[in-house]
Formats: structure tokens, C-alpha cells, sequence
């Protein structure tokens, strides 16, 4: 979504150059690959044939600019890149020792989310200490929350070590409520101590009363808004507890979105909001080590395949695409297809490729994987 906003709003973009209709840039910001060559300067650093993973947000060089949006030659969408030296003073370009490139890639959404559940505070009654991170053992709730980082926010809120007691994600969508319910059901979500709640509130006449209710009466502590919707945030607000933080994590298109908040409950009940965009590069050296451990799997963030020919379609079309992040492989030559319809496509079109991913995926709950990877990298058509 982060490169359909910046195609979308172009030069308007907060992280997109005012000149880019002379001077173009290179999009994807989420991504990964192997280092072909080092100058000199970085030589004892890096090395020809290492991996690598770049965390774009490079806020903390007091610049918005960031890799996949601001630059003419470093982006996730090309074969090949030149990575600029800001990148590595920044200690932005990170190596990576996994044999899959795709776990990489989703590092950068990953350390979003783990920006945000770190960035998330509370007060104790009378101090004016800022207790960062969601409340341990704490209600929760994570509005707007199937989508693919909705996904993320929910693995890592089962498997981070400060986790909530309850958990209660909402959405409309009722199929991807099914596959969020899958992924994650409620029966694992107990062994790791979280009441995990899935709610459809399209469906209900009241959803404010009804999610508080689910709190017990006393509102949530945490409360995440996964969608720019101006009643989804006005419903987060009205759901918060006492010193209950509302952590806005979707970035809106538009540049004047705006929603109520109630100011009374900011006074007497200590309510307040916080936003974040990107997470930093210890959030994503998080994210990563959290993967190698088997502790979280982003995988399930990805509903769609394609090669390099499918971003430009992809990008600007995506709020029409179903379903989760589209992965794309650069150096291969393939369109986007979602993991759900390989096995119909492999039939229909009599395609090898399709119909052995299709075996490997539907073995795996149609989750990506390394075995995906490794058939798809060595049978596509290469670019």
C-alpha cells in the first residue's frame, strides 16, 4: 500500500522528490537481495555474494528520504541497484544469513509493526513517566486487523515477550476473518496465554458496546487502527480504558483525513493517541531474529507471486487486488497470480510452474515458504 500511496500522490508524497517527473525514482522499499560488488570504502564491511536487507526508514539522519521512494537508483523494483553511501552511515543496510531471500523482504513491514507495539505508551496514575510499549497482561485491540500487517501485529502480539492477556481483532471482511481465524486460531493463542477474539463488526448493530462488553466493561489499554477510517478511529477512541493509548498505524492518502476524538476522556480519563510510520533498524533486527527463531512468520502476510512485469499493474491497482502483499520476484518474468488460484491457472493454461507450486503451497496451507522460493527462483522464466 506504502508504494500505491507514493505512485498515487507522486511529488505530493511526504518521502517522494518534487522533481521525480524529471529526475524518476526506483520504488519498493521492502526488499532484499544478494551484494554484487563493495568500493573501497565499505570493503571490511561488506562483501560481493553476501545477502542483504535495507531498512528504509532513515528518519533518525534527520531526512525522510528513504530507499524504494527518494532515489533515482536504489529500490526494491529492479534488477539491479546502486546503494547509496547514507544508507550504509545510516547502518541501513543490513546483512542477512537466511537461506530465503522472501523472510528478508518482509523484515521492513515486521519492524513496523514492532515500531508501533514499542512505540505504544502509558502513564502510571500520578508520575509523569512514560511507559513505553503495550500494557503486559493488558486488553487489546486491533481494529481493522486481517489484512497482511493487521496479520503481522497479531503473530507478533501472541509471540512478543510483552504480550496481552486479551486480544480482540476486528474487521468487515468476513473471508479474511476466516483465514485470520486459521492462521491464528484462538485454541493456540490460549497455550500462549491470550484470549484471542475475532469479531465482525459489520454485523453487529452496536460494535462500541459490544467490544467494551468483550472488555469486561472497562475498555481496552491498547488499541490499534489498521484502516484510515474515520469511524474505525472514532470507534477505537470510544473503546479506549483508562490510560488507554490509540496507536494510528495506517497512513492515509489523504493529506486533510481527520477524526473526532474525545477530549473529555483525554482530560479526566487519560486517554491519548500515538502514530507511527516505519519502524526503526533495531525494530528490524527484531523482526529478523524473532524469524530465525520460529517465532514469528510474516509468510502469512503474502497472498500473491509475480515477477518484475507485474509491479507497474500491481502498484497502481492494488486496492482492487484481494487479499494480502504481493511478492514480487525481480529477476524472473511472471504474472501476479494469487497462491490460492495456482492450481486452477496450472489446469487452465496446462502450466507446469503453476501446478508444482500449487502442490508445494496447498501442503502448506497455502503459506509461502522456502521450498516455494527455491522451485520458483529455478524453474521461472528469468529476466
Amino acid at each position: 500500500m506504502s508504494s500505491h500511496k507514493a505512485a498515487l500522490q507522486g511529488p505530493e508524497h511526504k518521502r517522494v522528490p518534487d522533481d521525480v517527473h524529471i529526475h524518476p525514482t526506483i520504488i519498493g522499499h521492502e526488499f532484499a537481495g544478494i551484494i554484487l560488488a563493495v568500493g573501497s570504502k565499505w570493503r571490511e564491511k561488506f562483501a560481493g555474494g553476501q545477502k542483504f536487507s535495507i531498512q528504509p526508514a532513515m528518519s533518525h539522519t534527520g531526512t525522510l528520504d528513504a530507499p524504494g521512494y527518494s532515489y533515482r537508483y536504489i529500490g526494491g523494483d529492479a534488477t539491479h541497484i546502486i546503494i547509496p553511501d547514507i544508507v550504509m552511515e545510516a547502518d541501513c543496510l543490513l546483512p542477512y544469513y537466511g537461506e530465503a531471500f522472501f523472510p528478508a523482504s518482509l523484515s521492513e513491514p515486521m519492524s513496523c509493526i514492532v515500531g508501533a507495539f514499542h512505540a505504544s505508551y502509558h502513564i502510571p496514575p500520578g508520575t509523569y513517566i512514560h511507559e513505553m510499549g503495550i500494557r503486559k497482561g493488558g486488553k487489546m485491540a486491533i481494529l481493522a486487523g486481517v489484512g497482511p500487517m493487521g496479520l503481522g501485529a497479531i503473530d507478533y502480539a501472541l509471540h512478543h515477550q510483552r504480550k496481552p492477556s486479551l486480544l480482540v481483532v476486528t474487521d468487515i471482511d468476513e473471508s479474511r476473518l476466516a483465514r485470520a481465524a486459521c492462521l491464528f486460531t484462538p485454541e493456540n493463542a490460549e497455550k500462549e496465554g491470550v484470549k484471542l477474539i475475532y469479531v465482525n463488526t459489520g454485523k453487529i448493530n452496536n460494535p462500541v458496546d459490544y467490544l467494551r462488553e468483550l472488555s469486561g466493561g472497562t475498555g481496552y489499554d491498547d488499541v490499534m487502527i489498521f484502516a484510515p477510517v474515520k469511524q474505525v478511529v472514532e470507534m477505537g477512541d470510544a473503546i479506549l480504558g483508562f490510560d488507554g493509548c490509540l496507536n494510528f498505524f495506517a497512513g492515509p492518502t489523504n493529506p486533510d483525513f481527520k477524526a473526532e476524538f474525545n477530549f473529555y476522556n483525554v482530560h479526566y480519563a487519560f486517554t491519548h493517541i500515538v502514530g507511527t510510520s516505519g519502524g526503526n533498524t533495531d525494530d528490524m533486527r527484531e523482526s529478523l531474529k524473532m524469524m530465525g527463531e520460529g517465532k514469528i512468520n510474516p509468510a502469512v502476510m503474502i497472498t500473491h507471486i509475480g515477477g518484475l512485469d507485474a509491479v507497474i499493474d500491481a502498484t497502481l491497482n492494488l486496492p482492487d487486488i484481494p487479499g494480502g502483499k504481493k511478492l514480487i520476484y525481480t529477476n524472473i518474468s511472471m504474472p501476479l497470480i494469487s497462491l490460492y488460484k495456482l492450481g486452477e491457472k496450472g489446469e487452465s493454461e496446462n502450466n507446469k510452474l503453476f501446478k508444482e507450486l500449487h502442490k508445494i503451497v496447498s501442503q502448506n496451507d497455502f503459506i509461502w515458504s522456502l521450498e516455494a522460493e527455491k522451485y520458483l527462483l529455478a524453474n521461472a522464466k528469468p529476466i
